[in-house]
């Protein structure tokens, strides 16, 4: 497969490009920072220098192009304000979905998160800050318009609460968890898992647990 993956230097996403160039698939890596070529080349995956903040979607459409799937795994990140949550989070994940379907590109894997769904109609969860409750606002904005797209056939995944421990290959990934935490490792193993499966307009929460990764995957319809 030839995989284009937003947000390329991001510790999900190189974990993820590691797996994928490791057994062969083509990655292209979408990075903002030129500093950060020479690490995702290390990790298999031909850079794409290109901001999606500002980029066009003609701009964004030509490095897509040829792609059998496309992933968001870029983020605005800790310390960003609200205001980019939302040209990040919400507003890039967008544009890469006009993209792919100006490319033609038929299949669109988002990295969300756990929580989306207690801001749902503008709701305001007690203990959040202004910066977390926008993020979980542009997270949900985000799959609200990929999933609600005809064109473009789309899968969502919500972590947990993300750990650097080391991987265990096992699951919990269900429509919807009870909370929890789950290593990167496993978060990009899934996503793997998820690219062949094709389970197409599934929305799926993921924390550790008992299940094989491939397990917990083919369980879902």
């Amino acid at each position: 497969m030839r995989i284009v993956i937003a947000g390329a230097h991001g510790q999900i996403a190189r974990r993820l490009a590691r797996l994928l160039s490791a057994r062969g698939d083509t990655v292209v890596g979408i990075v903002r920072n030129p500093a950060h070529e020479a690490d995702v080349r290390a990790d298999g995956v031909e850079p794409a220098v290109l901001d999606l903040e500002s980029a066009s979607v003609e701009d964004v459409a030509a490095v897509v192009d040829g792609a059998d799937a496309v992933v968001f795994a870029a983020g605005a990140g800790p310390g960003s304000g609200s205001a980019r949550k939302d040209t990040v989070d919400r507003g890039a994940a967008v544009l890469l979905a006009d993209a792919a379907e100006l490319a033609g590109v038929p299949r669109y894997l988002l990295l969300s998160s756990v929580g989306v769904e207690s801001v749902a109609g503008g709701a305001r969860p007690e203990g959040l800050d202004d910066a977390f409750v926008a993020y979980l606002r542009a997270k949900l904005a985000a799959e609200q318009d990929l999933l609600g797209r005809g064109g473009l056939r789309t899968t969502v995944l919500r972590p947990g609460s993300l750990t650097d421990d080391a991987g265990t290959g096992r699951v919990t990934l269900q429509r919807s968890v009870d909370g929890g935490s789950v290593p990167r490792d496993d978060v990009a193993a899934v996503l793997v898992a998820l690219l062949d499966a094709a389970k197409d307009g599934a929305v799926l929460e993921l924390v550790s647990g008992p299940l094989p990764v491939q397990e917990a995957v083919s369980a879902q319809g």
